[in-house]
Parts: C-alpha cells; structure tokens; sequence
C-alpha cells in the first residue's frame, strides 16, 4: 500500500494510491481516508480523485523530529575523505527542514556548495523505545524517499552538521510512504539520484543499493531508539550512497528508489 498526502483546495488529506503499474480497476488515482493513519484508525471515505488533479505534498510532517545517520555507506565516505565511524554517526534535522515533491529546494545565500544526498527514509508508526532489532518490524509505519540536501562549505567549517543540513527545505520528503515492503525488502532497494540541469541535460549522481548499507535498517532503528523515544510520524534517514553532488539553481533533482517511487524538486536561490 502507499499512503500519500495531497491537497485538493487547502487542507491536506491523506489516501491510498493506486498506480497503473499494479494492474488494479483504478489506475493513478487516490482513495481518500477520513483521517491520518499514522494518528490513529481511519476509513475509506469513498472519494477518488485522478493523481494529475491533485498537488501531492510531503507524505508525513514528523511530530517531533527527523534523526538522520551520515557516513553508512564505505564509498560515499570515502568519496569524502572521512574516516569509517567505529559507531553510528546521527543528528538532527528539524521538521521544518520538510517539504513534498515539486516544492523548491531554496539554497541559502550563506551557503557557497549545497549537495543532494539520495537517501531510504524510515518512518515510524508507534511510540517505541529501546527496540530490539528482531522487533524493528513492529514499529516501522512504512518507507519513503528522502534528500538529505548538504551545505557542504558549512558542514565543514562548523562543529556541528546542525545548520548545514537544517536549513528550511532542505528535507525534501515522498512522493508517497509505501507501507508493503518488509524490512528485508527494503533493505535491498536500487537507489538512483539524477539532476536536470537548467540547459536540459541530466547527470545521473548515484547509483547503489540499500544492501550496501554498513548498518542495516534494524540495526539503525535499534540505535536511534536507544538513546530516544520515537513517536509516530518520526522519520530515521538512513544514510546516502557515494555519487553526491553540488545543486545550483536552475536544477532540478529526481530520486528514485526501487518499489517507492521518485521524489522530485527544482532547486532556486533565496530571494535577495
């Protein structure tokens, strides 16, 4: 199942898609849900609305926080130059960092080299603390994809990664949560970044599997929830493979991840 967020008018709702790929009665359209899945029970209302009429906007605004893991993948740390941690690196992206599919990524003017970073994102469906890993299952809600775009000029020059991967936009979320695939599923899923240039031409980025991981899905959610309590609607990313790149403005990133689907933003600069 995929669980989407959109818009018809002004309030968001969410419903299931259902995509022409999966051969149903009703191709890429939406059925409505009289509620939020991740706050509690909801209903089919009935409603379906075709996924061209509808503005699709970030499948989940994290309640409390986004915990991210940087340097999981052994060659986008050494396309960095950094040393492989003994343990898992985290840190916080705030929420309001979260934007859907088709929003801008807005480049900051203190910031000279701002990077994509495809990632596998986790969502979390209950409140949960010190899982152990054979219980991650439990309380995972389902998977969406996620950029976790980088002011690398910042990142380097700061102790903390706080501001470099904080700022508003900068955690583009979707295009939907897709809620069918297990955790051993998910932790072998083909992730594919590319970036349409301005003039029209496209660079494919990264290229990798999520089996590249150096601490898999369980393994991550067993340490976030170790050191703090998870609420629904909390997001874990789990780390970017090696191919990352610089955006300018004028450019356009798509990530796909295998069995998920793509997330798409055009990238701008800040207003004067």
């Amino acid at each position: 199942m995929r669980i989407a967020r959109y818009v018809v008018g002004e309030n968001p709702v969410y419903g299931v898609v259902e995509l022409a790929e999966d051969g149903g009665e009703h191709p890429d359209t939406i059925l409505a849900l009289t509620g939020d899945p991740l706050a509690g029970p909801v209903k089919y209302t009935g409603e379906r609305v075709h996924l061209d009429d509808v503005r699709l906007v970030a499948p989940v605004i994290p309640r409390s926080k986004i915990v991210a893991i940087g340097r999981n993948y052994v060659e986008h740390i050494r396309e960095l130059g950094n040393a492989i941690p003994e343990q898992p690196v985290s840190f916080l992206k705030p929420n309001t960092a979260v934007i859907g599919p088709g929003e801008p990524i807005v480049l900051p003017r203190v910031a000279r080299e701002v990077h994509y970073e495809g990632e596998l994102a986790v969502v979390i469906g209950r409140i949960c603390r010190d899982v152990p890993a054979e219980r991650v299952a439990d309380v995972v809600f389902g998977y969406t994809v996620a950029n976790d775009v980088s002011a690398r000029d910042l990142q380097k020059s700061d102790v903390q990664w706080g501001r470099a991967k904080g700022f508003d936009t900068f955690c583009p979320l979707g295009p939907w949560i897709a809620t069918h695939l297990t955790v051993e599923e998910a932790s072998d899923l083909e992730i594919v970044t590319s970036v349409q240039h301005a003039d029209g031409t496209r660079v494919e980025g990264q290229r990798a599997s999520t089996a590249l991981m150096m601490r898999g899905i369980s393994e991550l959610v067993q340490f976030v929830s170790s050191w703090c309590t998870l609420l629904p609607g909390d997001v874990i990313l789990t780390g970017t493979p090696a191919g990352v790149g610089p955006i300018v403005p004028g450019d356009r990133v798509d990530i796909t991840i295998e069995g998920i689907g793509t997330l798409s933003n055009p990238v701008v600069a800040q207003d004067a």
